[in-house]
């Protein structure tokens, strides 16, 4: 399973979850290409290893394990997977 971002961080993209990421799966990082057109921050779900540690870090409380997102953020799982599926 995987972590997601979801739409508390549009706008937030506060980097504190980047920083504890044990595998690099959040992106834009703040040297990333994108790292100030995107409008949120993404998590790649083939690298996350589930692991949580972002969600305590976040302080506009953004993200999720997946089965626990909230219904209304369900577009998010797409959202995340497709950030990662256009940079390949």
């Amino acid at each position: 399973m995987t972590h997601i971002i979801a739409e508390p961080c549009i706008g937030t993209k506060d980097l504190s979850c980047v920083d504890v990421c044990p595998v690099d799966c959040i992106h834009p990082t703040k040297n990333a290409s994108d790292g100030t057109t995107a409008q949120q921050l993404y998590i790649d779900p083939d690298t996350c290893i589930d692991c949580g540690l972002c969600v305590d870090e976040c302080p506009v409380k953004a993200i999720f394990p997946q089965d626990e997102l909230p219904e209304e953020w369900s577009k998010y799982i797409q959202i995340n997977a497709d950030y990662f599926k256009n940079k390949a």
